[in-house]
């Protein structure tokens, strides 16, 4: 049996995710939300309060902190608790009310993670969410992705940071063709030694994964499960130690399934 990649379990705390937009903005339906993913498998529970989909508007940084603060403060009692989050505020907000990972897409919060003990997720986007989907161009995106996060890492290493893991950011900034070349180059990822993240979970590329006429009138964001369990599973293949996801027990199942080796009798 070789060991499977962690799961960490998606908690928006927001009004306007692109999936999951306006489920759990109640505290309790959060925390009941935090214990079921638990149920099912979760290793880690990544609690979000700024929608970062394509297009959208920064949240201030008040508004964010009422939105993630109660349930982290609820959760962490029972949880391993990652805050995703941009600010540096929030961020050490977070860790002081219980949070241990820094889930990081602006890859700027380092020096947060080195000064609170905690892991720090640094993960690569081009751009910003309000325009980042405006354009995406690389001259060659797995390298050019693979060396800034070893760039970020490096940074990390050199200021203390206690962990650090990378996440090549699909979905932040690149084409799906773009998305799905970087996802099958897992490995390359891989390569720079330290734990890699990967969150393909219900976004738009996955159409990549259905049949062309499938992608004429693609399913709802909330009905791209088999879709999510095969970029995660792809992952998991390439080398990736984390999957970031919504549909939990889909997700576990199948990797439980894949990581289950025959028995070698003498």
């Amino acid at each position: 049996m070789t060991n499977r990649a962690k799961i960490m379990g998606i908690l928006n705390v927001t009004p306007d995710s692109f999936s999951d937009g306006g489920s759990y903005v109640e505290v309790n339906k959060a925390v009941n939300r935090a214990r079921e993913m638990l149920d099912e498998g979760a290793d880690i529970i990544d609690v979000g309060g700024e929608s970062t989909r394509p297009g959208s508007d920064a949240v201030d940084l008040g508004e964010e902190l009422k939105r993630v603060i109660p349930v982290i403060r609820e959760i962490s009692s029972f949880a391993v608790v990652s805050i995703d989050t941009k600010k540096r505020e929030v961020a050490a907000a977070a860790i002081e009310n219980g949070a241990k990972i820094i889930n990081d897409i602006s890859a700027s919060l380092a020096e947060v993670a080195r000064e609170a003990g905690a892991v720090w997720v640094a993960m690569h986007m081009q751009g910003d969410p309000k325009t980042m989907q405006q354009n995406p161009h690389y001259a060659d995106v797995v390298e050019e992705v693979r060396e800034y996060l070893a760039e970020k890492l490096e940074w990390a290493r050199s200021i203390g940071v206690k962990e650090t893991w990378i996440d090549p950011g699909l979905g932040f900034g690149k084409t799906k063709e773009q998305n799905m070349e970087l996802l099958r180059a897992t490995s390359r990822i891989v390569e720079l030694g330290v734990p890699v993240l990967i969150g393909a979970s219900r976004k738009g590329f996955l159409t990549e994964f259905m049949a062309p006429e499938v992608r004429v009138s693609p399913p709802a964001a909330r009905d791209r499960v088999s879709e999510s369990i095969q970029a995660a599973t792809l992952a998991v293949k390439g080398g990736a130690t984390i999957v970031r996801v919504h549909d939990v027990m889909a997700t576990k199942a199948a990797l439980d399934s894949y990581s289950e080796e025959p028995d070698v009798q003498a």
